[in-house]
């Protein structure tokens, strides 16, 4: 498989969405090759894709005509581009910067889904251009690096010059599954391996690779912390998550969703580790309480230089099991005392807290401010809810914004 790349002249520094600077949307559309074209709120637009900036307060939100942009809190429109041309099924932000990466729909007329667009909307135009043979299935980003994905392969390239840094061969992978780390002192990829069940970790800087054994069955789902410590991953069955050390493959804890099997739509790990969200097709968000983190560091803290990295990942022991006292822990069976005689089943750590979507379609969940969570659906919905981080339970609903009016149609993308 090949790729072929375009730059401009040069790119800027990228700057953020909504800036005095930033240019109008008729001048932006006009970039994209034809005028805008207004459509009313009240009009159908088909919901092709919704994914997540990096630390969750924004979305992106593909459609049948171009994409939008929504802060999450509070919940607003922070702009959108309509198009004639077609939409886009991939929408990748960075942060909250002006830079975006775009890959069209099928029936975008301008920009085929083989073609990823770095779209720099401080300047109203294509800042570089990557051209594949195959499908693009996602593209990831992070301040240094562009990730592409396809189905059996993963191209890396720096963003500062557009130039080619990895090619990783992956399994079949029509998912794209893919993440990246975004703290300043680590730089780490986690993608599918070349085996079933397998997670590839690459350690960029520490010029390191790890293989993760996590599951029997294909992966389905896997998220990173911001600093590409912990893995949290499930698998097609979709009953079990599992949370490990990504610098020795160390499994430090398993969850269960349920008994039946189900699809994970996304997993998100909380900024400060204490909590992980996975929703699924039941209809369900579970919140379970996380028995590992990083002592005495957070976040936003840890790992302040490279020296300090290093030293953390070369000792695995940083990672201690424990439970804050100021949070619930997860349920188990009544019969957990005889772990090792009865099935595994009954020594499972369940959900601390549930919620539910009142009609089930294709969503997805990540943490907000002080014990809460958000969801995104394809319906055009967007769910505020908390939870109480001592007694759990069923989570209270507390904001319900329906942004988008959409098309009932089979396609549809979450990422």
């Amino acid at each position: 498989m090949t790729s072929t790349v375009s730059t401009s002249r040069e790119i800027l520094p990228p700057g953020p969405f909504g800036s005095p600077n930033a240019g109008a949307s008729a001048s932006a559309s006009a970039s994209f090759g034809h005028p805008q074209t207004a459509f009313s709120d009240v009009d159908e637009i088909e919901l092709i894709s919704v994914s997540w900036n990096q630390d969750y307060g924004c979305f992106a939100a593909g459609t049948s005509c171009g994409f939008r942009i929504y802060n999450c809190e509070p919940f607003k429109e922070t702009f959108r581009r309509d198009l004639k041309s077609g939409g886009f099924r991939i929408v990748e932000m960075l942060f909250r910067c002006n830079i975006l990466a775009l890959v069209g729909a099928g029936d975008n007329s301008q920009y085929p889904p083989t073609k990823v667009i770095i779209w720099d909307d401080h300047q109203s135009r294509c800042i570089g251009e990557f051209a594949f043979r195959s499908d693009v299935r996602s593209v990831k980003l992070s301040r240094d690096r562009i990730v592409v994905v396809l189905e059996h392969k993963i191209y890396v390239y720096s963003f500062v010059d557009l130039k080619l840094l990895h090619q990783i061969e992956t399994l079949a992978n029509p998912r794209g599954l893919c993440c990246l780390s975004h703290h300043s002192s680590t730089s780490v990829l986690a993608c599918p391996g070349l085996q079933r069940g397998q997670v590839r970790i690459e350690h960029f800087g520490l010029n390191m690779i790890k293989l993760i054994n996590a599951h029997d069955s294909h992966i389905a789902c896997f998220t990173l912390t911001l600093d590409g410590l912990l893995l949290a991953t499930a698998s097609t069955r979709g009953t079990l998550i599992r949370i490990f050390n990504t610098v020795d493959g160390t499994r430090l804890q398993e969850v269960r969703r349920g008994v039946d099997r189900a699809e994970i739509y996304s997993i998100a790990l909380s900024p400060n580790v204490q909590w992980l969200a996975v929703a699924s097709d039941k209809g369900t968000v579970h919140i379970f309480s996380l028995r590992v983190r990083v002592v005495g560091e957070d976040s936003s803290s840890s790992l302040s230089t490279p020296s300090q990295s290093t030293e953390l990942l070369n000792h695995s022991s940083s990672f201690d099991t424990l439970i804050s006292p100021s949070t619930g822990a997860n349920p188990g069976s009544s019969l957990s005392f005889m772990r090792g005689v009865l099935p595994k089943y009954f020594s499972s750590e369940w959900s601390f807290a549930q919620f539910h979507i009142p009609e089930v379609t294709h969503f997805i969940a990540a943490f907000g401010s002080q014990n809460t969570v958000v969801i995104v659906s394809m319906d055009g919905s967007f769910y505020r809810c908390s939870f109480d981080p001592v007694h759990g339970g069923e989570m209270l609903q507390q904001e319900y914004v329906r942004f988008l009016k959409t098309v009932s149609r089979p396609r549809r993308s979450c990422n």
